[in-house]
């Protein structure tokens, strides 16, 4: 068949996912996006975007369902923007991600030999989220997620399937307090209103719960009552706190903090160490597998008790401070200032005191720190999606440790980072994938570097 145009419909079958989830099909040779395809489907399509290279097509009849095809158990499957994979099996939601983390490492990384090993499944598959952030939006109100790439349409929740349910109680008795004392809410266009986001957060090995309101105005009259209301509907809320967001930004982070109930933070335990979680401090979403995912981190370090660790991009410092206690010292270096001093807060609260945390860009703290001459024969680093900037890079190359552990949440970047690593003297011993967020495509490396002698 000749390219096919915008509007025109034929059969497909799908024979890949894309990296976000998107069934890949061709048509004599031209490529064919196909939200909801999986692998092995025979699907009926209609063509909505036709580029030179490339077109995007939605499914207007399953012919032949892939084996690896399920029915979603989520009734927002479709509308909703959050979980793309439902309907693929879990053990081929697996294997996509694994064949992901090689396709990018053997394609984009050109690292040579290396151990992939298999990919570490989460036990929980649904229910895992430790953090969940909902948009208050609407006429009447809505408390929801918001409508698949339509940022201005949110969809009401009644009950997310990856998250508690106590979490889920104190989403369905917000609403209920919302609509029955006829809350405002807060309008973009006339930028007037009250309510904006609601953040839950809960302690998995602690029980602990926290309800995030995020208003345009400290109002915390009218808010006060409501926060009662969620703690008598879920007993383990030990935290509830108004974040004031009066800007034009919709975001769910306020400028200002006002206590409803309770204390200004939940607790959380990993290992032996306890965390404080603010109301906007970062931590792992997903409890269960973050063990996991810290354990990996710690056998690939190998550590000795005279050694000194530098952990980029450490965030709250969890890595560090549950590595503290095995090693000399640690230097944890994290931009966000905010996060370090959560990070300096909770290793007080747990008596670790080899644990030094820098605030400000790695590119620029790490040379800073080599010329006091602090030297490391380890390094972790968890840089964001977007991987090492190149002077980071250039200074951990320079920095030459023993061992580099690197963890990533973007196979592509991870590739690229390590690839430059492999050309500046290291060798890619194995990467660890882990699966921190089941029912999405994002998928969670850990890479064992050494230094080539």
């Amino acid at each position: 068949m000749a390219k096919p145009r915008r509007g025109e419909t034929f059969e497909l079958t799908i024979d890949d996912l894309a990296f976000g989830g998107e069934g890949v099909g061709r048509a004599d040779g031209y490529v064919v996006f196909v939200r909801g395809g999986l692998p092995g489907d025979r699907l009926r399509v209609r063509l909505t975007e036709a580029r030179g290279r490339f077109g995007r097509a939605a499914i207007e009849e399953v012919l032949v369902a892939s084996p690896d095809r399920v029915v979603p158990p989520c009734p927002y499957f479709g509308q909703c923007g959050g979980c793309r994979l439902q309907h693929l099996a879990y053990p081929a939601q697996l294997a996509f991600k694994e064949k992901q983390v090689r396709d990018c490492l053997n394609r984009l990384g050109g690292v040579g030999a290396f151990e992939l090993r298999p990919i570490l499944p989460a036990a929980e598959p649904y229910g895992y989220r430790n953090k969940m952030e909902f948009t208050i939006a609407g006429d009447p109100p809505a408390l929801g997620l918001h409508v698949f790439e339509r940022y201005d349409v949110v969809l009401d929740i009644e009950r997310c399937l990856l998250q508690s349910e106590t979490m889920n109680s104190l989403l369905d008795e917000l609403r209920r307090q919302v609509r029955e004392r006829a809350l405002s809410v807060w309008d973009p266009r006339s930028e007037r209103g009250l309510l904006r986001f609601v953040v839950l957060r809960e302690g998995r090995n602690t029980g602990e719960a926290m309800v995030n309101v995020v208003a345009a105005a400290p109002d915390v009259e009218t808010l006060t009552p409501v926060a009662d209301a969620l703690r008598r509907r879920a007993p383990a809320t030990s935290s509830v706190v108004l974040n004031v967001n009066a800007k034009k930004a919709s975001v769910a982070v306020g400028s200002e903090e006002h206590l409803l109930a309770g204390r200004e933070h939940i607790t959380e335990s990993l290992d032996d160490v306890r965390f404080q979680v603010s109301a906007n401090s970062f931590f792992q979403t997903n409890t269960r597998q973050a063990e996991r995912l810290f354990a990996v981190v710690e056998a690939a370090c190998e550590l000795t008790r005279d050694e000194t660790v530098l952990d980029l991009y450490s965030g709250t410092g969890a890595i560090s401070l549950l590595l503290a206690r095995r090693v000399r010292a640690v230097y944890g270096i994290e931009v966000a200032a905010a996060a370090v001093a959560d990070a300096i807060r909770n290793a007080r609260a747990n008596g670790i005191e080899n644990c030094t945390f820098l605030a400000g860009e790695v590119r620029h703290v790490l040379p800073d720190l080599m010329r006091q001459g602090v030297r490391a024969s380890v390094v972790i680093a968890d840089p964001p999606r977007a991987g090492f900037h190149p002077k980071a890079l250039a200074a951990l190359a320079a920095l030459a440790p023993a061992r580099i552990v690197y963890v990533s949440c973007n196979p592509a970047t991870l590739a690229r980072d390590v690839g430059d690593l492999v050309r500046q003297g290291y060798r890619l011993e194995w990467v660890q994938p882990v699966d921190m967020f089941p029912q999405t495509p994002h998928i969670e490396a850990v890479a064992r570097l050494s230094r080539l002698s």
